[in-house]
């Protein structure tokens, strides 16, 4: 979906959204395919406010890759889950810390 539109994402970023997607699962209102639109969709936004703010010259591989922090700092991080589901996603996403708070 991310090639549609000529993005990618980074491998660190690849894996966040692994996660992400493992967590989001688990939560009310999960609508598949448009659940997961969606979370592109914040995650492209949060990249480019992201790169707005860095300033300076940006590069085409700058404008085309999603980072993890662009996945992280979404809310589904920031929300508990069961602890059986807790401590899977976790495990697999050993070392990603959150990001600021965001609306996923």
């Amino acid at each position: 979906m991310l090639a549609e539109y000529m993005y990618r994402f980074s491998p660190e970023a690849q894996k966040a959204f692994e996660a992400y997607l493992k967590r989001r699962m688990h939560m009310p209102r999960f609508a598949n395919a448009r659940s997961v639109r969606n979370a592109l969709d914040r995650a492209r936004l949060r990249q480019a406010n992201r790169l707005f703010a860095k300033g300076g010259r940006i590069s085409k591989v700058d404008l085309m890759t999603i980072e993890a922090e662009d996945i992280l700092a979404s809310r589904v991080f920031a929300e508990d889950l069961p602890d059986e589901e807790q401590h899977s996603d976790t495990s697999q996403a050993a070392g990603m810390s959150d990001g600021p708070e965001a609306r996923a």
